[in-house]
């Protein structure tokens, strides 16, 4: 685990609801879908004292975002990330901040992501 054994989780809004009325209303929570990305990589960021509670980086391999990324039907990495209500690490979710990719011979091997709670 010392090296990237972790799990975290991204929270996607449902897009399917039932047809009634109550939906029409907005009296019925759609729902979140709740997708699992490891290994993980998890380091721990500095706060100032006004900021958030904690900051985390989390670096995740390029296969893994790759492949949600297909099975969302979603454009790109980033669009994916953009759509996320947020990021579940221990039990806490997480808003995300921001993203970035390392790249070799065009291809992005790994994505690191700040988010904070």
């Amino acid at each position: 685990r010392s090296l990237g054994g972790q799990e975290i989780h991204l929270l996607f809004p449902m897009n399917a609801l039932p047809n009634e009325t109550a939906t029409e209303l907005g009296a019925v929570d759609p729902g979140v879908e709740n997708v699992a990305i490891a290994p993980v990589v998890v380091r721990n960021l500095a706060t100032d004292n006004s900021g958030p509670r904690r900051r985390v980086e989390f670096l995740i391999p390029g296969a893994a975002i790759t492949e949600q990324v297909t099975t969302h039907n979603i454009g790109s990495a980033m669009a994916l990330l953009d759509s996320a209500l947020g990021l579940v690490y221990q039990g806490e979710i997480y808003r995300i901040e921001g993203m970035t990719g390392e790249q070799f011979a065009g291809t992005t091997y790994l994505y690191r992501v700040t988010a904070s709670y």
